[in-house]
């Protein structure tokens, strides 16, 4: 065979750094952009194509494990001899191979030998102890394999007891923190502005690696807790109000002056009994509804057809609704405002923030409702605003 050659992008200082001093089980912890997918597919392509032994790589969905399979088939298409669009596997010269696996089934590569596995993301696997102990793990028993867990950190998950067993020195493990600025191609100023204009805890988690102790959930377990208290008696002043969307809930909030929830409606119903329902609860009082999509004519019915002058609509955005959030964190995180226990703090307690490269993404995770939690920074937004223009209205 002729000689092929191949433009590989060189490592960066940090990345070859902690290739030098790996061991048989590797744990990154690192910020956005540092650079450990690539190192990942070094490491794996390393194994298939210099050593011609099998390697896998693991992702958490099959939209990320995509993203691996273009790139390695970008860069060393010219060493490839096979390629299984079905099975996710490729193969080299020499013998070597490279399977992909989503480890949303958590018995994704049962069966199979390799020696070394790559889990790429793993900060956001949601069943990752699973598929590690159960399947992922027995694969590098033939070969006496490694395995490397490479991610962004979502909490204190599995993921990241798995990174301190390298800080405990434990035989076999190594771990690291490394931040975005560790990556030489990575402008300091942009890590500068995100600092800047994200909540402390989201950036130290995103671009430092440090967890966030209560994972994706931009409240605070403890503090949701504190600011538990029964159904206020006391006349409300202010309404939020979630109108449902789909196979959700209309749920309105009202409280008190001083921010405690004395009234709770959480309703399924037609759009004509929806409207009338709120119209009822809400009457001449200040009423913050969310406008977006569907709402909108809603929010200009109770306005017109229902003569409430005081109602406002607020349409969500990517920067409104974050605004939004982080001022329900800081009410909670101050307990400026109380809640009866029950589906309001089972839906705080599953909020999540995702952090991507538009800004904070804040939802209820895939199944759950979020309703209670919008129309609560809906009534608290209503409740503290200065005057002026609302977030997010138009």
């Amino acid at each position: 065979m002729s000689e092929i050659e191949v433009q590989i992008p060189k490592l960066h200082p940090g990345q070859q750094r902690v290739l030098a001093e790996a061991q048989r089980m590797s744990v990154l912890e690192v910020g956005r952009r540092w650079g450990k997918s690539f190192l990942g597919i070094h490491v794996a392509c390393q194994t298939a194509i210099e050593q011609g032994r099998p390697a896998a790589w693991f992702a958490p969905t099959y939209k990320l494990l995509a993203e691996a399979w273009r790139e390695v088939r970008r860069i060393y298409h010219p060493l490839i001899t096979a390629v299984s669009e079905q099975e996710k596997r490729l193969e080299f010269f020499g013998g070597g191979s490279l399977d992909f696996w989503s480890i949303e089934k958590p018995d994704a590569g049962r069966g199979r030998k390799y020696a070394v596995v790559v889990i790429d993301e793993a900060g956001i696997a949601r069943n990752l102890q699973d598929a590690w102990e159960g399947a992922i793990r027995p694969t590098l028993t033939d070969f006496k394999g490694s395995a490397w867990f490479l991610g962004t950190p979502k909490g204190r998950n599995f993921f990241h007891q798995l990174f301190t067993r390298g800080q405990n020195g434990e035989p076999g493990w190594k771990s690291w923190r490394l931040g975005s600025v560790d990556n030489p191609y990575i402008d300091p100023a942009e890590v500068e502005e995100a600092r800047a204009s994200l909540p402390q805890h989201v950036f130290e988690q995103e671009y430092l690696g440090i967890p966030a102790d209560d994972g994706g959930n931009p409240f605070g377990l403890q503090a949701i807790a504190a600011c538990l208290g029964p159904l206020s008696t006391a006349e409300p002043v202010v309404y939020g109000v979630d109108l449902a969307k789909s196979v959700d809930w209309t749920v309105a909030i009202g409280l008190n002056a001083d921010g405690a929830v004395c009234r709770f409606e959480r309703f399924q119903s037609p759009w004509q009994e929806t409207l009338k329902r709120t119209a009822d609860l809400i009457g001449d009082l200040p009423a913050l509804i969310d406008s977006t999509g569907v709402g909108d004519p809603v929010v200009e019915q109770l306005q017109r057809t229902h003569q409430l002058p005081l109602v406002e609509g607020f349409k969500f955005s990517s920067q409104s609704k974050q605004q939004l959030m982080e001022g329900l964190a800081v009410a909670i995180q101050t307990q400026a405002i109380r809640y009866p226990d029950g589906p309001i703090r089972n839906e705080l307690e599953a909020f999540e923030y995702e952090y991507r490269p538009t800004g904070v993404s804040y939802s209820a995770p895939a199944g759950l409702h979020d309703d209670c939690v919008m129309a609560l920074a809906l009534a608290v937004h209503r409740l503290r605003r200065p005057t002026g223009v609302l977030l997010g209205w138009a």
